[in-house]
């Protein structure tokens, strides 16, 4: 961890709770040299860290900082900043998939999953969840069974995602909340996997311990190798299929 990382949490939180009680451009403007300093350059820093120690388990890794001013062409809230501070690292081996770190002034949070699950990909993960064949890229024969989904179509995809989503809530990574209340058609609402058919995307968090202060970037990198099965797992679904 260099120097520069090594204050980010704590001097990201004190200046998102000072821009959250005062959210105005006015006094963005007079803090820019103290975001530029105490935020944005740490950042950099950090995601080229982060990149440099992951790049030999995923080539071409890249990362951005998220804009911290907000949307405000459909929003009711004309509050002109973001009070968290967010970082992602796309991961080219599995399109769609990235590692997630945010700061606000509650804490941080470290995550990973996809963001947004969409046409053709939506499509392939409900037919895969609720037991279309997919090909794998390492057998997964008898988990519909051992599970008691005996259904023959079923792949085994969802039973392996739910217990491994199990065992990464032992570690601290759960789930956000499933984006629609109803299982959408033709699946029926008792379905095994109801809540995975309900989600339009999949993402894991935890929370980052502030005591003592962690290593943003040991965290990264550990929450990474963490949930690479995770990612592992979803990359069929993400990948579009080859033209035979």
């Amino acid at each position: 961890m260099s120097d520069i990382t090594r204050q980010l949490i704590p001097d990201a939180r004190a200046f998102l709770t000072e821009l959250a009680e005062t959210n105005t451009r006015e006094w963005f403007q007079t803090q820019k040299a103290r975001y530029e300093a105490e935020l944005r350059h740490p950042a950099e820093a950090l995601l080229k860290e982060v990149a440099d120690y992951l790049r030999p388990h995923h080539p071409s890794l890249q990362g951005k900082i998220f804009r911290p001013q907000r949307d405000l062409r459909f929003s009711k809230d004309k509050t002109p900043y973001h009070t968290h501070l967010h970082l992602l690292w796309q991961l080219p081996q599995h399109p769609g998939c990235g590692v997630f770190f945010g700061i606000d002034p509650d804490g941080a949070r470290i995550g990973g999953g996809i963001m947004a699950l969409k046409g053709a990909t939506l499509s392939r993960w409900r037919d895969t969840v609720a037991g279309q064949p997919l090909t794998r890229a390492y057998p997964t024969a008898g988990l519909a069974q051992v599970a008691g989904h005996p259904n023959p179509r079923d792949s085994g995809f969802a039973d392996e995602l739910a217990a491994l989503m199990d065992i990464l809530a032992l570690k601290g990574f759960q789930p956000k909340a499933p984006e629609l209340k109803r299982v959408p058609t033709p699946h029926g609402q008792s379905h095994p996997h109801a809540d995975l058919l309900r989600r339009k995307s999949l993402t894991l968090w935890r929370a980052v311990d502030p005591v003592p202060p962690p290593d943003p970037v040991a965290t990264v990198c550990s929450a990474t190798l963490v949930l690479a099965p995770l990612f592992t797992l979803l990359q069929p679904i993400l990948a579009d299929p080859v033209a035979a």
